[in-house]
């Protein structure tokens, strides 16, 4: 199991949501830079970072701080929130970055995904973010009709491998992680599937790991000190 420390950004600093409400913002963990080498000391492989600020406002917010992390991190980094055009994919991948989660481009931009996938597959990951199984966009504060198993068939048909699944109302809750929608998306697609949304200890990782996926991203859990990166194989 590999599990993904998350690194959440409004206006340069780390912070963690209450099922991704603006409002809820706290401040978490160290300033970005010693965070990220914590992150690596303690052992993770890749590192998840939301610029959030973009995410709300569609177009990179702190693509110069995410720059800078990726000159310092000895690890891959996979980095998403208001990636909408290619040229920010192709800005974040000259400065370094591994992975790039793309969410409501996706959606709303099919000929901006296909050229992305056809450009940089092997960069390219799909953010589905859902409420009562619906995909939200804009930073989360706008819910589509979309169904998310929909969704996440139509892009393995696009040729997607990676999709990161985040139910929105377990988002740092610390309530749990939706299992019943991630061994349903698990069991839908044949694409690589990464749990995110409500992790609080081992036990949801291991309950994790039972139902078919391989990869996990942890805020809160990690920052309070329930999970541990040292632990790889479960």
């Amino acid at each position: 199991m590999k599990i993904i420390p998350a690194i959440d950004l409004i206006e340069g600093k780390c912070v963690r949501l209450f099922q991704g409400k603006f409002h809820t913002s706290t401040e978490v963990g160290s300033d970005p830079r010693t965070q990220i080498s914590q992150f690596i000391n303690d052992g993770a492989e890749l590192v998840h970072i939301v610029d959030l600020d973009g995410a709300r406002k569609g177009v990179p917010a702190q693509f110069e701080l995410i720059k800078k992390l990726t000159e310092i991190s000895t690890i891959p980094i996979e980095v998403g929130g208001g990636i909408r055009d290619f040229e920010t994919i192709e800005n974040y991948i000259t400065a370094g970055v591994t992975r790039i989660v793309l969410g409501t481009a996706a959606i709303e931009d099919e000929a901006f995904l296909k050229k992305a996938l056809s450009t940089f597959k092997k960069h390219i990951v799909i953010g589905i973010d859902a409420i009562n199984g619906k995909v939200a966009t804009h930073g989360w504060e706008t819910i589509s009709e979309i169904n998310y198993i929909e969704f996440a068939k139509k892009m393995e048909m696009f040729g997607v491998e990676t999709i990161i699944y985040t139910d929105i109302s377990k988002d740092g809750t610390m309530s749990g992680p939706n299992l019943v929608d991630l061994e349903n998306i698990v069991n839908s697609v044949d694409c690589t599937i990464v749990a995110s949304g409500g992790i609080r200890n081992m036990q949801d990782i291991e309950a994790i790991k039972g139902i078919g996926i391989a990869e996990a991203i942890v805020g809160k859990a990690i920052y309070n000190g329930e999970v541990q990166l040292q632990v790889k194989s479960l």
